[in-house]
C-alpha cells in the first residue's frame, strides 16, 4: 500500500476522526463514532482505498517535477 494522502490531508482527516470518535465520550450517544473510525484509519494508515480505486493520489502535490524534456 503505497501512501497516497498529503501530509496536510492527513492531518485534517486524523482530526476530524477523532472529532467524531470523540462523540462517544462527550455529547450525545450517536452513530456518528463508527463513522469518524474511517477518516481517523486512512489518516494514519496514509492510504485511502476510494482513491486507490480511481487512482487519486495527491501525496505529490505542491512538489516540482523532476522530469527533464
Amino acid at each position: 500500500m503505497t501512501p497516497n494522502i498529503h501530509p496536510i490531508e492527513r492531518i485534517l482527516r486524523i482530526a476530524a476522526g477523532l472529532g467524531l470518535v470523540s462523540l462517544a465520550f462527550w455529547g450525545p450517544a450517536s452513530p456518528w463514532f463508527f463513522i469518524g473510525l474511517v477518516p481517523l484509519a486512512t489518516g494514519l494508515m496514509g492510504w485511502c482505498p476510494p482513491y486507490a480505486l480511481f487512482g487519486i493520489n495527491t501525496c505529490n502535490l505542491g512538489k516540482k517535477s523532476t522530469v527533464r524534456s
